[in-house]
């Protein structure tokens, strides 16, 4: 968007008739789910690349979701998209493009971005497809070698972390391999040594991943994995076959001693909390081997041409990139609740959580101007049932209100003779939770629920405010249905969207984070 012809948010037509309609008296979501309305319960649900999402439970009428697609189209939204596919500096404070769709639609030969962005992505897919092919098979880094590679670590910290992190917990147990991944970003002495003191050097390879290579938590913690192979006696001059790298900075990967056949490259048009589909997926790619990991691609390129070429009333991604804007914009909650009912998802909020405060915890709209509305929420989350016994009591009785969104496996597969029962129960909790949240429960329902239980009439009255719950808690549910990496990647795609989506209709940058910046000056001056 160009900034000299960027119009507000509440300068729009759309966001004044947004701001009208929130102003009015809303029905409570119990109303609006007892009333059975066909027309909005079809609006309200999606499906793209196998996902289906549920937005029923969302507090949005009618009205206000004909508002809200207004809204995304006078903001713009498509030709901004379409601005990103073809390869446009739309990271305008850095002057890059933004075009983390090429690495999964490098298979293709019509992309709107330049040919030769899409040969480079092709040829450096290939190399780290094949070394992490090469570990898994005990060649690496070639057939000489004698002894294998039975675990590698990856030291990175941010993009570099949370995205392969997350999926290779929720892919690895159906991709079991030779090698095991283990991950550590944090500088603490004792996070490297948790992993490290189980290991054997001989058998040990380390990836390390830094865009510019000069990310000081990863370094400190490669040096002393340096140390740790040359205490286990293998000289400094002899750790080559340890060792890989990956970062838009071949040139420092190899001044600090990485051989340069076993250093994979992405590009500066990559962000770090976008880049799993690069050469970042290495760890990924080792641990579920390289046709997974195509499949992976292939998921989040079908959730890209549905964002592409969906009209937007039927656009997964937008709607749920327009049910926040609702919710942060016009029912004023300013957090997110990440719940996830699958323990292989369990890292799912940390990697989202990344994803969209990084891009769109800004306050500056991209024509320089402080920003007039609210923008990117505060994202939080974990696992559904553990947080049903821990803060779910504050969703439903508290005086915070916390939209969630769901996401569930409808096939867990898991190989217990029990498995259909767990996932029942599974389930069942998430479909339970969503729905008490909606509606709650008023005093009238509660105290005959209290009757019910033989209470008498002055433990009733004393009980009733206690045990009534508000209701009215807005929530989505997006079902895979199997965690695979398929779905999981279109997944991570649909949620990519939504942080554009959000970042267009806001007016502001979200491919940029100078506000990480800022502590890393000051951790130099300090040591200075």
């Amino acid at each position: 968007m160009n900034p000299q012809a960027f119009v507000a948010p509440t300068e729009r037509r759309a966001w004044k008739t947004l701001q009208t309609l929130a102003a009015q008296p809303q029905p409570h979501l119990r109303e609006l789910l007892a009333s059975g309305d066909a027309l909005r319960s079809a609006a309200l649900q999606f499906e793209a690349a196998g996902l289906t999402l549920d937005a029923t439970r969302q507090g949005v009428t009618l009205p206000v979701w004909q508002a809200l697609l207004a809204l995304a189209e006078e903001s713009g939204v498509h030709a901004q998209a379409k601005a990103m596919w073809r390869g446009d500096p739309i990271n305008a404070t850095e002057r890059r493009a933004v075009l983390h769709v090429a690495l999964r639609g490098s298979h293709r030969d019509d992309n709107p971005w330049e040919p030769a962005i899409t040969a480079a992505v092709r040829a450096e897919l290939q190399r780290f497809l094949d070394a992490a092919e090469r570990l898994r098979s005990g060649r690496w880094p070639n057939d000489t070698e004698t002894t294998p590679v039975r675990d590698v670590v990856n030291i990175g910290i941010g993009g570099s972390d949370l995205g392969p992190r997350m999926a290779v917990q929720a892919l690895g147990p159906d991709h079991r391999g030779s090698v095991r991944v283990h991950f550590v970003s944090n500088p603490d002495a004792w996070a490297l040594y948790e992993i490290l003191r189980d290991l054997n050097p001989r058998e040990t390879a380390f990836i390390v991943q830094s865009k510019t290579f000069t990310t000081q938590e990863t370094l400190t913690l490669a040096e002393s994995a340096r140390r740790w192979l040359a205490d286990g006696g293998i000289a400094v001059s002899a750790q080559g076959p340890h060792w890989m790298a990956v970062t838009a900075n071949p040139e420092r990967a190899q001044h600090w001693g990485v051989p340069p056949a076993q250093i994979f490259r992405f590009w500066d048009w990559v962000g770090g909390r976008y880049s799993l589909w690069s050469a970042i997926g290495l760890p990924l790619a080792i641990a579920i081997g390289a046709d997974a990991f195509r499949q992976l691609l292939a998921g989040g390129h079908a959730m890209d041409e549905h964002f592409r070429h969906a009209p937007p009333a039927h656009n997964l991604p937008l709607a749920l990139a327009l049910l926040g804007i609702w919710n942060r914009n016009f029912l004023g909650c300013p957090t997110l609740l990440q719940s996830v009912y699958s323990a292989r998802l369990a890292e799912w909020a940390r990697f989202v959580q990344q994803m969209d405060m990084e891009s769109n915890g800004k306050s500056v709209h991209i024509d320089g101007r402080p920003v007039t509305v609210d923008t990117g929420p505060i994202v939080w989350g974990g696992l559904g049932i553990d947080g049903q016994h821990a803060y779910f009591q504050l969703l439903h009785q508290g005086t915070h209100r916390v939209p969630v969104e769901f996401i569930g496996v409808r096939d867990m597969g898991a190989p217990l003779p029990l498995a259909a029962e767990h996932q029942r129960v599974v389930h069942t909790n998430l479909l339970a939770q969503a729905q008490a949240l909606a509606e709650g429960r008023d005093a009238d329902a509660t105290a005959a629920a209290l009757r019910a239980e033989g209470l008498n009439e002055e433990d009733v009255e004393r009980l009733t405010p206690h045990r009534t719950y508000r209701g009215n808690v807005p929530s989505s549910i997006v079902w895979l249905p199997r965690l695979d990496p398929f779905h999981l990647g279109a997944l991570i795609a649909a949620y990519e969207h939504k942080v554009f989506c959000q970042a267009a209709i806001w007016g502001v940058h979200a491919y940029d984070q100078w506000g990480v910046e800022l502590g890393k000056t000051l951790v130099r001056r300090l040591q200075a």
